[in-house]
C-alpha cells in the first residue's frame, strides 16, 4: 500500500502551533515531554510536521480537558499502537471527548460552513446528520463541535446515506450493550467493594475521581480493539473474496 503521508503538507514549528491554537514553546514542552514525536528534518535543520502531529496535539488538549494530569496522557498515548493515522487520532479524539460536558453549538449555515472550512450541499449536511454531527435546529443547526472535524473529513469517503444510518445502528446497539456491561462489571466489583465503609467521605470521593478519570481509558480501550478487530475482520472478508 502506498505511503500517502508524503503528499500531504508538512508544517514548520511555527504553522503547528498556529493550526493547533498553542504556542511554539507547548510544542517543544510536549515533545521533550515524549508526548509528540521528532519532526521529520529537511534542509538546513529545518523540522517538518504532519497532519498526525496535529490530530495527536488535538488528543492531549481533549485529556486534558478531561482533567488528565501530563504523566496520565504520556501513559495514554505511550499504550496506543505506534501506527495510529491522523485518521486514527481523531476518531480516538471524538470519542474521548463524548466524556466531556455538552460541546453542541447553535450555529448558521454560514458558520457551520466556516467552522468546516467548505462549502456543504444539501448532501453534505445529510450525511452529517446521519453522522450524528448537526441536527436542524429551524433555519439554523446544532452542532456537536468534538464531532465536526472527523465528520468533515469523511463527507469525501464514498460511503452511501444509507449505509452511515445502518453503520449508526450498528455501532449504537453494541456501545449500548458494552457500555451496559462495563458499568455493571465496575459497579459490582470496585464500586461496591471500594465504598464499604461509607462512613469515608474521602474514600467516596477518591472513587468518583477514579471513575472519572478511567473514562478515557476505557475509550482506548474499546477505540483500540475495535480497529485491530476490524482490519482483521476486512483481513479474512477480501482474502475470502480473493
Amino acid at each position: 500500500m502506498a505511503d500517502h503521508r508524503a503528499t500531504e503538507p508538512m508544517l514548520t514549528v511555527d504553522e503547528l502551533a498556529s493550526k493547533a491554537g498553542v504556542t511554539v514553546r507547548t510544542v517543544r514542552f510536549y515533545s521533550t515531554r515524549g508526548l509528540l514525536p521528532p519532526p521529520v528534518i529537511g534542509p538546513r535543520r529545518v523540522g517538518h510536521y504532519g497532519p498526525e502531529h496535529l490530530s495527536r496535539l488535538a488528543l492531549i488538549e481533549e485529556l486534558q480537558h478531561q482533567g488528565m494530569t501530563l504523566s496520565a496522557i504520556q501513559r495514554y498515548l505511550d499504550a496506543l499502537p505506534d501506527d495510529l493515522s491522523a485518521h486514527d487520532l481523531a476518531i480516538h479524539r471524538a470519542l474521548v471527548a463524548a466524556w466531556a460536558p455538552d460541546a453542541a453549538r447553535e450555529v448558521s449555515r454560514a458558520e457551520l460552513e466556516k467552522r468546516a472550512g467548505r462549502s456543504l450541499s444539501d448532501g453534505d449536511l445529510r450525511r452529517l446528520a446521519a453522522m450524528n454531527v448537526i441536527a436542524c435546529r429551524g433555519e439554523g443547526f446544532r452542532v456537536d463541535l468534538s464531532l465536526m472535524r472527523l465528520g468533515v473529513a469523511l463527507l469525501d469517503v464514498p460511503i452511501s446515506h444509507e449505509t452511515i444510518l445502518s453503520a449508526r445502528s450498528v455501532v449504537l446497539e453494541h456501545a449500548r450493550a458494552t457500555a451496559h456491561e462495563l458499568t455493571h462489571l465496575f459497579r459490582d466489583e470496585v464500586w461496591g467493594p471500594f465504598t464499604e465503609d461509607e462512613s469515608d467521605p474521602e474514600r467516596v470521593e477518591s472513587m468518583k475521581a477514579l471513575s472519572a478519570h478511567m473514562q478515557p481509558m476505557v475509550v482506548q480501550a474499546l477505540v483500540t480493539a475495535f480497529q485491530r478487530s476490524l482490519r482483521e475482520e476486512l483481513r479474512a472478508a477480501f482474502a475470502a473474496e480473493e
